[in-house]
């Protein structure tokens, strides 16, 4: 089985590594900084760590203005309180300027588990895309994110990067990871599915166990919400009998609006989604919460074979 890591594990290793190399690197926290794992910066670098409390919007406006004087800002708390909490401050102080803040939200998605809907972010990609010209980057794993935080570190500008809060399983064979670009896992043309965060890992398993069944499914690692790779969701929507989207977020103003816009613009084709449908999260532990989603790997197969069975009937 693949080595599975904690993907703010990863970030706060990342965050110590990029500020051993730039002074100018800022990092801020809102009480969170053990659960983000941004206590870390903190311990190697206490003179450029600073913790808000309970003050997610004073955190996001600090920020900018720490920005606005040739810093580089790293800004965590949970995505609720990131992405909920702070919009007015993200929207109108950091992306309207843009600013070099990097806002790495923890603990996102229906997997937070027993923490229930009050801290279950599963709007956070919407009002994040609503907003223009913010970059928007959901990892699929460890390595993937340390990816993520070195790129929004050498791009100016502001940047949302999601992660979750439970060990995920590290995918093999990614290749390069480039802002904008979608990640080819597996190759197919009968169906597509595309998948970002803890999702890619479920889609994997049912690409597998597809193909058992003599389907070929193409897999599309679609890490960045923002800036989305448009030639890959076109080249699906022609190549292939449909497209599946999996998401660990509402399907509403997440990654499966954002292929939905996509393909109804360029190439209209049948497009499934699995994610969060009309309902709030709830307490309870992140597998049996997938499954109460109906977000698992036979969902996902599901779906995959029910589209091909109404395309060619």
């Amino acid at each position: 089985m693949a080595e599975q890591v904690y993907q703010r594990d990863v970030y706060g290793k990342t965050l110590v590594e990029l500020g051993r190399q730039n002074k100018d690197i800022i990092v801020m926290d809102a009480d969170l900084s053990s659960s983000t794992r941004t206590g870390l910066f903190a311990k190697e670098f206490p003179e450029r760590f600073f913790n808000f409390g309970v003050a997610e919007q004073n955190m996001m406006a600090t920020a900018a203005g720490l920005a606005s004087c040739g810093k580089t800002v790293f800004v965590s708390t949970f995505a609720i309180f990131a992405t909920g909490r702070a919009w007015d401050q993200v929207r109108n102080t950091v992306v309207y300027n843009s600013l070099d803040v990097k806002i790495v939200a923890t603990h996102a998605g229906i997997t937070v588990g027993p923490d229930g809907a009050s801290h279950q972010a599963l709007e956070d990609i919407a009002l994040m895309r609503v907003i223009p010209n913010i970059n928007i980057i959901v990892p699929c794993d460890g390595p993937q994110t340390a990816d993520a935080v070195k790129t929004a570190a050498n791009i100016k500008g502001p940047f949302y990067i999601r992660l979750g809060r439970p060990k995920i399983e590290t995918i093999e064979n990614k290749g390069e990871f480039t802002l904008g670009k979608a990640q080819v896992l597996t190759q197919g043309n009968d169906i597509t599915i595309i998948a970002c965060g803890v999702m890619v890992a479920q889609a994997l398993e049912a690409v597998k166990n597809l193909t058992l069944q003599g389907i070929k499914a193409r897999l599309l690692n679609m890490h960045t919400i923002r800036p989305l790779d448009k030639e890959a969701v076109i080249d699906a929507a022609r190549n292939t009998y449909g497209i599946i989207v999996c998401e660990e977020h509402s399907v509403i103003g997440g990654l499966a609006s954002s292929v939905d816009e996509i393909v109804a613009e360029n190439f209209p084709a049948k497009v499934i989604r699995i994610g969060i449908k009309n309902r709030f999260g709830q307490s309870g532990e992140p597998a049996d919460l997938m499954k109460e989603y109906n977000l698992t790997s036979k969902d996902i197969e599901k779906a995959a074979i029910n589209c091909l069975t109404s395309i060619c009937k």
